[in-house]
C-alpha cells in the first residue's frame, strides 16, 4: 500500500553513537523535558533549565516582550537566554541545546520588515519548483537573522474543498504538483542533503505539515474529519510527504484533523506504522497547537495516548504546561508510556538536533547571520518575491486583448484592495489572521497602487487612486482591485464559494464603471477559487493576483507594456485549482466524475491568446430556500439534516443513533413525553464538562433569523438542578462557539415539570475559541454547525424536546421561561 522511499539523509553511525551516549546520561526528567514545547509567552530561561525543555515556539503574532516591532536583537536576546539555560551543566545535567520553531509559511510573518512572498496557492500557479527552492533559502536566511532554528513549513496539504479556510496554504488540488514542490522547499530551508550546506548555520530545520489529509476534511471544515479511503490518503494527501522525506525533511507536524473519526495526534497506525515504519521517516513528529488535547481520553495537560501513538514532541500552548510535564513524567515512571517509546521519542529529537549541529552552532547571537537586520526585506530577497508575484498571475479574461495596458494612459485605480497592504498580504502576516495591518507593519513593501503609480508616472501617464471609483475626468481605463479580506485557519472557513457571501459592493463598482463606458480591468485578490461570474461579466479583463505579499509592484510589471509599447512580462500563471461554474460547486477537483468547472485545472491565458469567454455567464447565485418563521431543530426527533451528538470531558464523542448513547461525562436516552421517544433525557454524571448537541455536517446560514428578532426556544423538564454551571450554546466548528448561561433558570424550574425556555438570539455574544479567535455574531450565524447544545460541568438531569428557532419571538434581549 505504501511506497518504499529513497532517503537522501541516511543514519550516521557517529550520530547514533552520540545519541546512545546522551541517552545513557539523561535522567527520566531530562528525557521528558525534551518532549515538551511551550510557547514563548509562557516560558522563561529558568524554566528551560529547571525542566530541561527541548524546544519552544512562537505562535502567529507572538513576539518578544509583546512588541510587534521587535528587532532582531530582541529575538536574539531571548534565544540566547534559552540556549544558555539549556546548555547549563552546573546542576550536573546534560547540556542539550534548545530549538526554537516558528511559522514562516510565506516568509517570516512574525517579523516586521521581513519579505513576504505570495501564499502557496499563488506559488502553485507559477509552476516553478526552482523558484520554490529559492524562496525557501531566503526564508531560512531571514529566520536565521533572529537566531531561530526551525520553520514549521512547508504546508504540503492537497486542498480538495475550497471552502476550507486554509486553501491558500495549499499549492494545488493535484498531488503531483504538491509533490514536485515539497522537496524543493525543504531543500531551500535546510540546504541540499549530503552537501556542506545541509543544515549549516545559515539554514533552518524544516517541517512538512500537517500529517495527514488536513486538506481533505468533509465539507472543508477546518480541523474536521477526512473520510477518504487509505488509497486516497496515499495517492492524494501523502504526495508532498514523499518528496519532503526523500529530500531529508527533519520534522513532520501532526494535523488537527481526524481520519475516519480518529484524531491524527493519536493515530498510531498513521504516525508510527505508516510514517515512521513504512515510509522510514527517522526525524521527529511534533504536534500542533494543543492538538493532542483533541484525542479521545486526553486533555491538553494529560495525554499519554499521543506519545504512545507516535507523537514525539507536545506543542503545548497552555500556560499550565508544567502540569503536562508532570503528568507525562509520572506516566513514564509508571509505565503508562514505556521507557522504550520514551527513548525512541528522545532519540528522534536528539537526532534532529545533532544533524542540525546545534551544539557547534553555538549561542544564537554568534551565528553568521544573527542580528543582520539589513537582510530582513533585503533588495535581493524582495526581487525574488516580486518575480513570484509576476509568475503567479493568472489571466482568466482579456476581451479584445485589452491587457497589457499602455502606462502612458489616463488610469483610474479603484477598489478596496488597491492600496491595502493588509488585504494583499493575507493571513500569517505580522499577526495570525493578518487583519488590521498598515504600511507601518511592512516597511519597504509596495502596495499594488504604489507599483501602478510608479509605472505610470515613469511613462508620463496619469494614475488616480479612488477606492470608491469616483473621478472628475473620465479615464481611459479603470483598474479595480478587490476580493477577499485577510483570514487564517478556522476564520477562513466559508459555507459556499460565493465571494463574500453575496456582498455586492465590488460588483456594483464594476457595473458603475462599465455603465460609464470605461473599460474595466479587474485584479482579483483571493486565497481560493470563488464563483465570480457576475464580476467576470462586468469586466473587460480579469486577472487573479491571489494574495501577493509585500511586493505588490510585481503586478504592474505584468499588466503594463514598457514605455516603448513592447511586452515586458507575459501572464504565465496557470490554475492549480479548478474554478467553479456555480457558487454551490464545492468540492470541485480535476478527475472528478462529471467534472464541469468554469475554468479547468491548468487554465490561464497568455497575452497573445484569443479570449473566448462569454460576457453573459450565468449570474444565478445561491438559491437559499426561503426561511420559515419557525426553524424546527428537534420535533419528536432531530429534523433533517440534524442529528444528536454527545461529547464528554475526555473528548470522547458519540452519535445518538438508537435510543441511548453515553460518553465520559453524560448519558442521553430517548424517552417518552407525549408519544413514544419524542424527547431526550440528558444526565451529566459529575465527572466533568460534557455536551449534547443538535448537529449537522453541513454549515447552515441562519443570519436571517438573527436579523428577525428571533429566539432559540426549547421545552425542558429539569429533574435534578445543576450542581455546577449550565449553558446553551450555538457552535460554528471545533472550539468555536457562543453561549448563554442558564444555570439560574435551570435551578429556578427544577422539579416544576415541563417549562419552555426562550433565549433571544441577540443575547449570544461574538464567538470565542480556544485559539484566541473571535467570530462576530454575523459571521457565526452564517456558519452554524450546532444550532443548539446544552453544556454542563457537573451533575445535571433534564429532559428536552421541541427545539426550534422562531422569528419575532424575541423580547428585547431576554432569557425567560414559562
Amino acid at each position: 500500500m505504501w511506497p518504499t522511499l529513497t532517503h537522501a539523509v541516511k543514519k550516521d553511525p557517529a550520530i547514533e553513537q552520540r545519541i546512545d551516549e546522551l541517552l545513557a546520561r539523561m535522567s527520566v526528567e531530562e528525557k521528558v523535558g525534551q518532549l515538551i514545547q511551550p510557547e514563548i509567552r509562557h516560558l522563561t530561561a529558568q524554566d528551560v533549565k529547571d525542566y530541561h525543555i527541548g524546544s519552544v515556539l512562537n505562535g502567529g503574532g507572538s513576539v518578544p516582550n509583546g512588541n510587534r516591532y521587535s528587532k532582531a536583537a530582541d529575538w536574539l536576546a531571548i534565544a540566547d537566554a534559552y540556549y544558555q539555560a539549556s546548555m547549563d551543566e552546573s546542576d550536573g545535567k546534560v547540556a542539550i541545546p534548545i530549538m526554537w520553531g516558528t511559522d514562516a509559511v510565506h516568509g517570516v510573518g512574525n517579523i516586521v520588515g521581513a519579505t513576504l512572498f505570495p501564499h502557496n496557492i499563488a506559488l502553485g500557479a507559477a509552476n516553478n519548483p526552482e523558484l520554490i527552492r529559492r524562496i525557501g533559502q531566503i526564508t531560512a536566511t531571514e529566520i536565521a537573522v533572529t537566531g531561530l532554528d526551525w520553520d514549521f513549513s512547508p504546508t504540503v496539504a492537497v486542498a480538495r474543498d475550497d471552502r476550507w479556510g486554509r486553501t491558500y496554504e495549499s499549492y494545488s488540488e493535484h498531488p503531483e504538483l504538491v509533490r514536485s514542490y515539497a522537496g524543493k522547499m525543504v531543500e531551500g530551508l535546510q540546504g541540499v542533503a549530503n552537501t556542506d550546506d545541509f543544515l549549516a548555520k545559515t539554514r533552518v530545520i524544516s517541517t512538512a505539515k500537517h500529517f495527514l489529509a488536513d486538506g481533505g476534511t468533509l465539507n472543508g471544515i477546518d480541523r474536521g474529519n477526512t473520510m477518504v479511503d487509505e488509497e486516497a490518503l496515499r495517492d492524494i494527501h501523502a504526495a508532498g510527504y514523499f518528496s519532503a522525506i526523500e529530500a531529508g525533511v527533519q520534522t513532520v507536524m501532526a494535523s488537527f484533523n481526524s481520519w475516519q473519526g480518529e484524531h491524527m495526534h493519536g493515530h498510531k497506525y498513521l504516525l508510527t506504522d505508516v510514517l515512521k515504519d513504512k515510509l522510514g521517516f527517522d526525524g521527529l513528529v511534533v504536534g500542533d497547537w494543543n492538538g493532542h488535547g483533541f484525542i479521545a481520553g486526553c486533555t491538553a495537560l494529560d495525554c499519554p495516548k499521543a506519545i504512545n501513538a507516535g507523537l514525539d514532541v507536545f506543542m503545548i500552548a497552555d500556560p499550565e504546561w508544567k502540569t503536562l510535564y508532570k503528568n507525562t513524567l509520572d506516566q513514564v515512571k509508571s509505565g503508562v508510556i514505556s521507557m522504550e517509546r520514551t527513548d525512541d521519542a528522545v532519540r528522534r529529537v536528539l537526532r534532529v538536533k545533532l544533524r542540525a549541529d546545534l551544539w557547534n552552532k553555538g549561542l544564537p547571537s554568534t551565528r553568521p547571520l544573527s542580528g543582520k537586520d539589513e537582510l530582513l526585506g533585503a533588495a535581493a530577497h524582495r526581487e525574488v518575491a516580486r518575480q513570484a508575484v509576476r509568475e503567479s498571475i493568472v489571466l482568466l479574461k482579456n476581451k479584445n486583448n485589452i491587457l497589457p495596458l499602455s502606462p502612458s494612459a489616463n488610469i483610474l485605480v479603484a477598489g478596496d484592495g488597491a492600496d491595502n497592504i493588509s488585504k494583499q498580504t493575507g493571513g500569517w502576516s505580522v499577526n495570525w489572521q493578518g487583519t488590521g495591518n498598515t504600511m507601518a507593519d511592512f516597511p519597504g513593501a509596495t502596495t499594488i497602487w504604489m507599483g501602478i503609480e510608479a509605472a505610470v508616472k515613469a511613462a508620463g501617464g496619469k494614475a488616480t487612486l479612488s477606492p470608491e471609483g469616483t473621478y472628475s475626468e473620465k479615464p481611459d481605463v479603470a483598474i479595480v482591485v478587490f476580493g477577499e479580506d485577510p483570514y487564517a485557519e478556522m476564520q477562513g472557513d466559508v459555507q459556499n464559494v460565493l465571494l463574500k457571501s453575496g456582498d455586492t459592493k465590488d460588483l456594483e463598482l464594476l457595473r458603475k464603471l462599465k455603465a460609464d463606458g470605461i473599460p474595466v480591468v479587474s485584479l482579483f485578490v483571493t486565497g481560493r477559487p470563488l464563483w465570480v461570474n457576475r464580476e467576470l461579466n462586468a469586466s473587460d479583463a480579469f486577472a487573479v493576483i491571489w494574495q501577493p505579499g509585500t511586493e505588490g509592484a510585481g503586478i504592474a510589471d505584468v499588466i503594463f507594456k514598457s514605455t516603448d509599447g513592447k511586452l515586458r512580462y507575459d501572464t504565465n500563471g496557470r490554475l492549480t485549482f479548478s474554478w467553479p461554474k456555480r457558487p454551490d460547486q464545492a468540492p470541485l477537483n480535476i478527475g472528478d466524475e462529471n467534472y464541469d468547472p468554469l475554468f479547468p485545472y491548468g487554465f490561464g491565458l497568455s497575452y497573445n491568446d484569443k479570449d473566448t469567454l462569454s460576457s453573459e455567464l450565468s449570474e444565478e447565485g445561491i438559491q437559499h430556500q426561503a426561511t420559515t418563521d419557525v426553524l424546527e431543530l428537534f420535533k419528536r426527533r432531530p429534523m433533517s439534516p440534524f442529528s444528536i451528538i454527545l461529547e464528554g470531558k475526555n473528548n470522547d464523542r458519540a452519535d445518538l443513533n438508537g435510543n441511548i448513547a453515553a460518553v465520559s461525562s453524560l448519558t442521553v436516552t430517548a424517552v417518552d413525553r407525549d408519544v413514544q421517544e419524542d424527547a431526550r433525557r440528558a444526565q451529566w454524571n459529575g465527572n466533568g464538562e460534557g455536551l449534547v448537541a443538535i448537529s449537522t455536517l453541513n454549515r447552515q446560514v441562519l443570519s436571517d433569523y438573527l436579523h428577525a428578532n428571533s429566539a432559540l426556544i426549547f421545552d425542558v423538564k429539569v429533574d435534578d438542578a445543576p450542581k455546577g454551571n449550565a449553558r446553551v450554546r450555538i457552535g460554528c466548528g471545533p472550539s468555536c462557539y457562543t453561549e448563554v448561561d442558564l444555570t439560574a433558570q435551570f435551578k429556578a424550574i427544577s422539579g416544576q415539570g415541563w417549562k419552555t425556555i426562550k433565549v433571544d438570539l441577540v443575547l449570544f455574544p461574538d464567538a470565542g475559541t480556544d485559539f484566541g479567535l473571535k467570530r462576530t455574531q454575523e459571521e457565526l450565524f452564517e456558519l452554524v454547525l450546532e444550532p443548539f447544545s446544552l453544556v454542563a460541568n457537573d451533575k445535571l438531569d433534564l429532559v428536552f424536546s421541541n427545539v426550534r428557532i422562531e422569528k419575532n419571538a424575541g423580547q428585547n434581549g431576554q432569557v425567560r421561561y414559562e
